[in-house]
């Protein structure tokens, strides 16, 4: 049970020499890419940009102890970051010593939340953000990421906002206010960081960028001309502290607690998924990774963390530097620890510009072009739901585009599964195979006599007038010389009590009508249904059958039922 709750005892003793290197050379690669990334990303939830290095120690440590993911970077994100600049930045808070204090209670709450659900096996949940609403969210965060960088990367003062027109307008508003010098530092980071990951993608080109940056702005005194400096960041650990928040604040995190626990969960699963098919000496267990997060949260929070959770980026980098144990997040976060008693005074002169031109190649490389080409091409109902979602959380707010993509996307399930398909079979000519008369119009054969309906869903409240009105309609087209309508139930994996209902009065309407209702291809569970509540009773046990052609052959006078058929068409547990 330990080792449940701590895979490190898993892994551990089974420590080998020759992981140590690959671990080496990740965590150090790793560890030197978190501290301008770090930094960067404080700046997007408004925090100082010590902040990001604070949020890049405990949290590692925590999820290496408690994480089932081998290569798995925790630390702040940029999808994380716009959450909580986004989600505090709508409340009315007084100075940025409350900004921080609510920053890093709301890493307590959501800690809570995701050890919570994890705890009641609650995984699952995230099964509810599907990958059209997740794409068109992350392609609309990274735009909105990436202008919101303009401020710095212009040296302006644009007013911050979350709706991507009103950061443009407030941009066109502020040109005049344009730094020469700024923009020219800005965009040749941005050149230069792709320039490096061009040659070779293993180059710390954000940390090659930054120490450039920093001699060039030491040795040309360009601070005197308007380029805006990161100034002087706190130099040692990060002080215990207990959360704290006024009592009345709570109620207002709780939407954006939520909405980052979720969020954050997500994005630290696929990503760990998408590792872990990699590798085969380990598997992800999703509700271990809520309580390892959650945790690394929580403990966070008491050293001046805010939200954290894995990075798509970085875990790439660990994954693809050898990081074979969690023995690689431990000297990451040993290079952050020594960078924060020690090198904090060599950042005095980085520019802000170059923190922006960090985030925005990072972020842009999030914006996905060919999953919504390929939607439009096969899937036109969930490419208008990604596109949806991508507008609302570009032109409405980041919260209401993720809610509103989930619900969205739960209201196609309800259609799908309140509208599903529905197929009438023939078979096809010498064979006892039966298909869909549509598809094989000119192989099958039909008897005026006999409709066969296959239905392809669970039978419930939300379809089954559905049903009704398609097997009435089809019914209707056969006429009076209709006598058996079988129903292949192969694919209904579930009765719910209305639909029962609905079948014995379906039946009972056939009756009258003289025709009798056949059942082939019920399994197991759905065969439990039927006899349990009766229906067997109704239908009469010789008219359930284990195939569509012993059933139609029983309508045609063809066929006796052997022993054995009986058997399992009344096998109930």
């Amino acid at each position: 049970m330990l080792k449940k709750y701590l895979p490190i005892l898993q892994w551990l003793p089974k420590y080998q020499k020759e992981y140590l290197s690959g671990d080496l050379a990740a965590g150090i690669t790793v560890g030197i890419m978190l501290i301008p990334q770090g930094m960067a990303y404080a700046m997007i939830a408004g925090l100082p940009p010590v902040f990001g290095l604070y949020a890049s120690l405990i949290p590692q440590i925590i999820y290496a102890l408690l994480g089932t993911s081998r290569q798995l970077a925790v630390g702040p994100v940029a999808m994380d970051s716009l959450l909580v600049a986004s989600g505090l930045g709508a409340l009315a808070i007084s100075g940025i010593d409350q900004y921080i204090a609510m920053a890093i209670f709301l890493a307590l709450f959501m800690g809570v939340i995701q050890l919570a659900l994890g705890l009641f096996r609650m995984g699952f949940l995230v099964n509810f953000l599907s990958k059209p609403v997740i794409s068109g969210f992350t392609s609309a965060a990274a735009i909105i990421i990436g202008l919101s960088q303009l401020k710095h990367l212009l040296g302006t003062s644009i007013e911050r906002s979350n709706q991507v027109h009103l950061v443009i307008l407030n941009a066109i508003e502020t040109i005049d206010q344009t730094n020469l010098y700024t923009v020219g530092i800005g965009i040749a980071a941005i050149v230069l960081i792709k320039g490096l990951k061009r040659i070779h993608k293993s180059i710390p080109a954000a940390l090659v960028v930054v120490v450039v940056s920093i001699l060039g702005i030491y040795l040309g005194g360009l601070n005197d001309l308007g380029v805006k400096i990161v100034g002087e960041i706190p130099q040692g650990l990060p002080e215990f502290g207990v959360p704290t928040v006024d009592y009345s604040r709570i109620s207002d995190l709780v939407p954006i607690a939520l909405t980052l626990a979720l969020i954050a969960f997500m994005e630290a699963i696929s990503v760990a998924k998408a590792v872990e098919e990699k590798h085969s000496d380990y598997e992800v267990d999703a509700n271990q990774e809520l309580i390892a997060l959650g945790t690394a949260n929580i403990v966070g929070s008491f050293f001046q963390s805010y939200p954290t959770t894995g990075g798509f980026s970085r875990t790439a980098v660990n994954d693809q530097s050898g990081a074979k144990t969690g023995i690689a997040p431990l000297v990451s976060a040993l290079i952050v620890g020594l960078t924060l008693l020690f090198l904090t005074p060599l950042f005095y002169y980085l520019p802000n510009t170059v923190l922006a031109a960090i985030i925005m190649v990072a972020v842009f490389g999030l914006i996905d072009i060919k999953y919504p080409l390929q939607l439009l091409k096969n899937a036109k109902d969930e490419f208008f739901l990604l596109l949806i979602t991508f507008a609302i959380t570009l032109f409405v707010g980041i919260k209401e585009g993720i809610l509103l993509g989930v619900l969205l996307s739960l209201l196609l399930l309800v259609y799908r599964t309140s509208n599903p398909h529905i197929a009438i079979l023939g078979r096809i000519k010498n064979t006892d195979y039966f298909k869909n008369v549509i598809r094989f119009e000119n192989t099958v054969e039909i008897h005026e006599e006999i409709l066969i309906l296959r239905f392809d869903a669970q039978l419930y409240f939300g379809n089954k007038d559905y049903f009704k009105n398609e097997l009435q309609k089809h019914i209707l087209k056969k006429g009076s010389s209709l006598k058996y309508v079988i129903l292949n139930a192969e694919a209904i994996n579930y009765i719910d009590s209305s639909a029962t209902n609905l079948l014995f009065n379906l039946i009972e309407e056939l009756k009258q009508k003289q025709i009798t209702l056949l059942i082939a291809g019920a399994i197991g569970p759905t065969r439990d249904i039927i006899f349990k509540t009766g229906l067997a009773e109704v239908i009469k046990r010789d008219h359930l059958f284990v195939k569509t052609s012993e059933a139609y052959n029983y309508a045609l006078n063809m066929g006796e039922r052997t022993e054995i058929q009986q058997k399992i068409t009344t096998q109930t547990q």
